[in-house]
C-alpha cells in the first residue's frame, strides 16, 4: 500500500508546528500531567470515561486466550480490562509512546495484581515493533489525536491485527447537537485549563488537549480514513451526543 509523504508542518492543537516536533512536543505534555493524569480524567468527564471504557471493551469481544494491544495506553485501565478478560493464557501488549505514562501504567496494573500477561512497550504507534498479524485486538483510546501521522498509523495497526481481528479506536469527536456548542467550547477553553492548573499545576498541556480534540478529523472523516488503512465493515458509536465516539474495524 503506497505511503504518503509526510507533510513538513502539522498541527500540534491550533499551533503549526515543524512535523519533527510534534512527537517531542507530546511527550512533554504527558510527562508533565503524568502524576495527575487518573484524577483529571475522572474531573473532565465527571467520571464518564469509565463508561465510555466499558463500552469500547463491550464492542472489542475480548476472549479469553487472545493477543491484544493497547496503543497509547496511558495509565493503563484499558489494558487492565483487557488483561482479565484475556486471563492467563491470553497476552495483552501495554504501549506508549511516553515513558512517564508506561511506567505510571505498569505501577498501577502491579498495584492491581495484574501480572504474568501483560507486557510494555515503549514504542511509536506509526512504528510499531510487532510481526504482521500478531494480535486480536488493537485498542487505541484517546490517542489518535495526538498521533503525527494518523493514517500511517493506522496502517500500522492494520499490518499487525491478525485476519479475523478487530481494531477499536475510542477518541473524543465532534457534537452533533449544535446548539449544545458554545457551551462545551466554554467548558472546553475555561474551564478545563483552569482545572489543570488547579489539580495538575499545568493549564497549557490542557489547552493543548481541548485544542487537539477540535482538530481531530470528525466521525465520518475517522471512518474513512480506516477505510482507505484496509480495515472492511467500519463503524463508529456516538456517546454523549458525539462528543465521544468508538470507531470499531475488521481485518478478513
Amino acid at each position: 500500500m503506497a505511503q504518503s509523504k509526510q507533510p513538513q508542518t502539522t498541527d500540534f492543537g491550533y499551533q503549526e508546528v515543524p512535523t519533527e516536533e510534534k512527537v517531542e512536543r507530546v511527550r512533554n505534555v504527558f510527562r508533565s500531567v503524568a502524576g495527575k493524569y487518573d484524577i483529571m480524567n475522572d474531573l473532565m468527564s465527571m467520571g464518564l470515561h469509565r463508561l465510555w471504557k466499558m463500552q469500547l471493551m463491550n464492542l472489542a469481544q475480548v476472549r479469553r486466550g487472545q493477543v491484544c494491544l493497547d496503543l497509547a495506553a496511558g495509565t493503563g485501565d484499558i489494558s487492565a480490562k483487557m488483561a482479565r478478560r484475556v486471563g492467563p493464557e491470553g497476552r495483552v501488549v501495554v504501549s506508549d509512546i511516553n515513558e512517564a505514562m508506561l511506567a505510571r501504567g505498569r505501577e498501577r496494573l502491579t498495584d492491581e495484581g495484574i501480572v504474568g500477561n501483560v507486557e510494555y512497550v515503549l514504542a511509536n504507534a506509526e512504528h510499531l515493533p510487532f510481526a504482521d498479524n500478531e494480535f486480536d485486538r488493537i485498542t487505541i483510546g484517546f490517542g489518535l489525536r495526538n498521533v503525527t501521522d494518523k493514517n500511517q498509523a493506522l496502517r500500522e495497526m492494520y499490518r499487525v491485527l491478525k485476519p479475523g481481528g478487530i481494531a477499536l479506536v475510542l477518541e473524543f469527536s465532534q457534537l452533533y447537537l449544535r446548539p449544545l456548542q458554545p457551551l462545551y467550547d466554554v467548558y472546553s477553553f475555561q474551564v478545563l485549563p483552569r482545572l489543570g492548573k488547579l489539580i495538575a499545576g499545568d493549564s497549557e498541556s490542557y489547552r493543548y488537549l481541548a485544542e487537539s480534540i477540535r482538530m481531530h478529523p470528525d466521525q465520518e472523516t475517522l471512518k474513512g480514513m480506516m477505510v482507505a488503512a484496509g480495515f472492511e465493515d467500519c463503524d463508529y458509536t456516538n456517546l454523549q451526543n458525539g462528543i465521544v465516539a468508538i470507531h470499531r474495524g475488521y481485518k478478513y
